[in-house]
C-alpha cells in the first residue's frame, strides 16, 4: 500500500503550480543565485532555466518536482510584495494580426499583467507582419537617444509545426532595435541559430522574432538565408552595398550541420577548419565558396555577384571564440535570444559585425565611405564605376618611409638590423608616464584616476587626414591644416611657461609635467619626426618650429567624421539605456556611473564592444603582419588594403594626447596640481578626497574652462577608481 501512496504523492508533484515567469526570476535574484548554479544543481542546462524563466518552456519531471521545491523554499524566505491599493489595470490588448493562445491561469495575486502572445506564421508572413508595424508605429527612423519601444514580432514557424510557445521576452525594450523600414530585411540584420531539446532548429532574430529553421544542411540553410529569412541590413551610404546577413551558430546548431564544437589545437592556430572537411565539400557540391580566410570563426559563404545582386551570407561560431572576451564579455555563452539581442543593437547603432570588433571598425570607415561610385551616365547613357570623392579610393598607396614600420617594403634597403631612431622614424603612441610623487602629494590620503571616455574616438572627430600618396617637401613652412609629417627639432620645449591663453602665458613646474611630444614623457633631445597635430600643439604653445623636412598629403579631408558619429551615436544611446545621460550635473553623473553595468549586462556587453570598435578600427589602420611565412622586406597581406594608413592611426594617436595634455596643463595652470601617472587615456591625481570633484575645480556646477569636465559624452571624463 505504501507503494501506492508514493506513486500518488508522485503524480501530485509533478503537477505542482509554479510561480509566473517573473516570479521566479525575482525569487532567483533574491537569493543571489546564478542561472548557472541553479542549473547545475537541477542538472539542466543554462539555456532551459533562462527559459523557464522567460516563459517560453516549462519544466517536466523530474526536475519540476526539484524546480517547485526550490521556488517554494525561496518563496517562504522572500515573499512576494503586497499589490497596490486600486483597481487592477485592465489587461493590454493584443496587437493587430495576433493569435491567442490560450495557456493555464496563474494564481491572480502573484500574475503580473499579461504579455500578449504570439503568432504562429511564415517567415513571409513575419515579413510583411513586422513591415506593416514598422510603416504606422515608426514612420521615421529615430534618433540614437530616443526610447522607442520595439514592436513585438511574431514568433514564426513552418507551415507544418503544431506547437505553439511564446516568443522572446523583452524586459528593457527601448535598447531593442526597432523593424527595419526595409521590407528586404524586415527580420532584422542577423539570427542566432539554435537547436531547442525538442530537437527543432530555431532562428532567433532581433526584436523576439523567433523562426522556424527547415534546413536540414549548411548549403540548404544559406539557401533559406537568402531566399526566406528577410535578413540583411541597408547600406549606410548611397554608394555602399547592403550588409549580408549574419548566421550566429551555437554548439547545438553546429553539432546539427556537421560542424565541430569546438576546433581542434590545430584548426585553432590555422583559424579555419581543414580543405578536406566534409562540410565544406557539401559546399563546394552545392556551387558555394568561402573567402580566402576559409571556414574558420567568421566566415564568408558565397557565389559571384550577378549584376547587383550578392549572394553571400556570413557565420559567426562563438564556441570557436569568435566573440573575443576581451571585447564582447561573455556574450559568447549567452542564451540565443539575449546573444541576438546583444549583436542586435550592436548591428543596429554601429553596423553587423564582419569579424572581430577590430575588423567591423575598419568595415565601418569604408561603408561609410566606399572607394567607388557610379558615374554620371555618358552619351549612351551608362554609367561607369569612378572614384568617390573623400574615400581612400580603391588602390593601396605606400607610407613615407618614416611612417613604415620596421620590416615594410619601402625599408628594403636598410642594413639587416638597423634600429631606426627618432629621427628616422614616426612614434606617434599614447602615453605610458609615471614620476615620483612630491612631498606635498604623499601628505594626502588618496590617488584618483579619472578616465577620458571614447578617448581615441574624440581624437579623430574634426581630423583633417591625408586621403592620397604623400609628398616629399625640403625645408618646409608649416601648415597646421595639412596633415602629414615632419621632421622637426622641439628639445628647445621646457615646459616651465607655455602659452594657456592668446594673450596669456602660465609658468609651471615642468618637471612634473610629461612632455607632449613623446609617448614616455620625456624631453626630446634632437630633431624627430611628429605628426601634424603634435607640430601644431608645439606652436600653440608658444614654441618656434622649423620643420628640416616633410611628407604632407595635399589629398585631405576629414574622412573620419561620419565613423566617430556613428561611434559616438551608438556609445551614448547605449549608455542613456543604462541610466547614464548626457549634460548632468557633475554629481548626478558620479551618481548614475555607480553600478551602470548592473543594470542591464547584456547592454554592458554592447558599450565594451563599441569602445573596442573605435580602438581596434584604428589600430588595424596599421596592422602588422602575421605570420603566414612573412620575412623581413616582403610584402604581408594587410598591405593590399587601401585602409592600410598607419599615417592615419598616428594622426589620431597624436592628437588624443596632445588633447589630454591640454587639459592637463589648464588644470596645472589653474590649480597648480599635476598628474602622478598617465596610462592611455586615464590620468591619476593626488587628492586629499576619494571622489573626482575633491580636485576637479567646479565652480557653481561649471567647469574649468578648456580642463577636465565629468560627463558621459566623448572627451570628457568619468571616475576610473581611487
Amino acid at each position: 500500500m505504501s507503494e501506492l501512496f508514493d506513486a500518488v504523492d508522485a503524480l501530485l508533484t509533478s503537477r505542482a503550480v509554479l510561480p509566473p515567469p517573473e516570479e521566479r526570476k525575482r525569487l532567483r535574484q533574491s537569493h543571489a543565485l546564478t542561472i548557472d548554479e541553479v542549473a547545475s544543481a537541477l542538472k539542466v542546462r543554462r539555456a532551459t532555466v533562462t527559459s523557464w524563466e522567460a516563459g517560453r518552456t516549462e519544466p517536466r519531471p523530474p526536475e519540476r518536482d526539484a524546480y517547485a521545491r526550490l521556488l517554494d523554499g525561496l518563496a517562504k524566505l522572500y515573499p512576494a510584495p503586497a499589490p497596490a491599493d486600486g483597481p487592477a489595470p485592465a489587461d493590454d490588448p493584443a496587437p493587430a494580426g495576433t493569435v491567442a493562445i490560450e495557456t493555464a491561469p496563474a494564481p491572480a495575486e502573484a500574475a503580473p499583467a499579461p504579455e500578449a502572445p504570439t503568432a504562429t506564421v511564415t517567415p513571409a508572413e513575419a515579413r510583411t507582419e513586422t513591415a506593416a508595424v514598422s510603416a504606422s508605429e515608426h514612420p521615421q527612423t529615430p534618433p540614437p537617444t530616443a526610447q522607442v519601444p520595439a514592436a513585438r514580432p511574431a514568433r514564426a514557424t513552418g507551415p507544418a509545426s503544431t506547437s505553439h510557445r511564446p516568443g522572446t521576452r523583452k524586459e528593457t525594450p527601448a535598447a531593442d532595435p526597432a523593424p527595419s523600414t526595409d521590407p528586404r530585411f524586415a527580420n532584422g540584420p542577423l539570427a542566432v541559430v539554435d537547436v531547442d531539446e525538442d530537437g527543432r532548429v530555431l532562428a532567433y532574430c532581433t526584436g523576439g522574432l523567433v523562426l522556424d529553421v527547415p534546413a536540414k544542411s549548411l548549403p540548404s540553410l544559406v539557401d533559406w538565408t537568402l531566399k526566406e529569412a528577410g535578413l540583411g541590413q541597408p547600406r549606410l551610404s548611397g554608394p555602399g552595398k547592403d550588409a549580408d546577413p549574419l548566421l550566429v551558430l551555437t554548439e547545438s546548431a553546429c553539432e546539427r550541420y556537421g560542424l565541430p564544437a569546438a576546433l581542434t589545437d590545430e584548426e585553432r592556430i590555422a583559424g579555419r577548419l581543414p580543405e578536406g572537411h566534409k562540410v565544406i565539400k557539401q559546399l563546394v557540391r552545392a556551387e558555394w565558396k568561402l573567402t580566402k580566410r576559409g571556414f574558420g570563426p567568421w566566415a564568408r559563404i558565397y557565389r559571384p555577384a550577378t549584376g547587383s545582386e550578392r549572394a553571400c551570407v556570413q557565420l559567426c561560431v562563438p564556441s570557436w571564440n569568435a566573440l573575443d572576451t576581451r571585447h564582447w564579455g561573455g556574450a559568447g555563452h549567452l542564451p540565443p535570444a539575449e546573444l541576438a539581442r546583444v549583436l542586435g543593437v550592436y548591428a543596429s547603432r554601429v553596423m553587423t559585425p564582419r569579424g572581430s570588433t577590430a575588423v567591423t571598425g575598419l568595415e565601418l570607415m569604408t561603408a561609410l565611405h566606399p572607394p567607388t561610385r557610379a558615374s554620371a551616365p555618358d552619351e549612351n547613357g551608362e554609367r561607369h564605376s569612378e572614384h568617390n570623392p573623400g574615400s581612400l579610393g580603391k588602390d593601396p598607396v605606400d607610407p613615407a618611409p618614416c611612417e613604415a614600420p620596421d620590416g615594410h617594403p619601402v625599408l628594403k634597403d636598410l642594413p639587416r638590423f638597423h634600429v631606426r631612431g627618432p629621427g628616422e622614424q614616426l612614434f606617434e603612441e599614447a602615453y605610458d608616464w609615471a614620476r615620483p610623487m612630491t612631498d606635498a602629494e604623499c601628505t594626502l590620503r588618496h590617488l584618483v584616476g579619472i578616465d577620458v571616455n571614447l578617448a581615441f574616438g574624440a581624437g579623430a572627430n574634426g581630423l583633417i587626414v591625408g586621403l592620397g600618396a604623400p609628398t616629399h617637401v625640403k625645408n618646409p613652412v608649416f601648415d597646421p591644416k595639412l596633415p602629414g609629417s615632419w621632421l622637426v627639432d622641439l628639445s628647445h620645449a621646457d615646459l616651465s611657461k607655455v602659452k594657456v591663453a592668446k594673450d596669456r602665458w602660465a609658468e609651471l613646474d615642468g618637471d612634473l609635467l610629461p612632455s607632449p611630444f613623446t609617448p614616455k614623457g620625456d624631453r626630446p633631445t634632437g630633431p624627430a619626426w611628429y605628426a601634424t597635430p603634435t607640430v601644431a600643439y608645439a606652436v600653440e604653445l608658444g614654441y618656434e618650429v622649423r620643420p628640416l623636412e616633410a611628407y604632407v598629403r595635399y589629398d585631405n579631408g576629414r574622412y573620419l567624421d561620419g565613423w566617430y558619429n556613428r561611434l559616438r551615436d551608438a556609445y551614448l544611446a547605449t549608455m542613456a539605456d543604462l541610466g547614464v545621460h548626457a549634460d548632468t550635473a557633475p554629481e548626478d553623473f558620479l551618481a548614475a556611473m555607480e553600478g551602470w553595468k548592473d543594470r542591464d549586462p547584456d547592454l554592458a556587453i554592447v558599450v565594451a564592444a563599441v569602445k573596442a570598435t573605435v580602438k581596434g578600427g584604428l589600430g588595424k589602420l596599421r596592422e602588422r603582419p602575421r605570420a603566414e611565412g612573412w620575412r623581413p622586406g616582403e610584402p604581408w597581406r594587410a598591405l593590399s588594403r587601401p585602409t592600410w594608413r598607419p599615417d592615419i592611426r598616428a594622426a589620431v594617436i597624436s592628437r588624443t594626447r596632445t588633447n589630454l595634455h591640454r587639459k592637463i596643463v589648464k588644470h596645472a595652470a589653474f590649480t597648480g596640481q599635476y598628474p602622478i601617472a598617465i596610462l592611455s587615456d586615464c590620468v591619476v591625481y593626488a587628492a586629499a578626497g576619494p571622489s573626482p570633484l575633491d580636485f576637479l575645480p567646479y565652480r557653481e556646477g561649471k567647469p574649468l574652462p578648456g580642463g577636465f569636465k565629468l560627463g558621459v559624452n566623448p572627451g570628457l571624463v568619468k571616475h576610473e577608481g581611487t
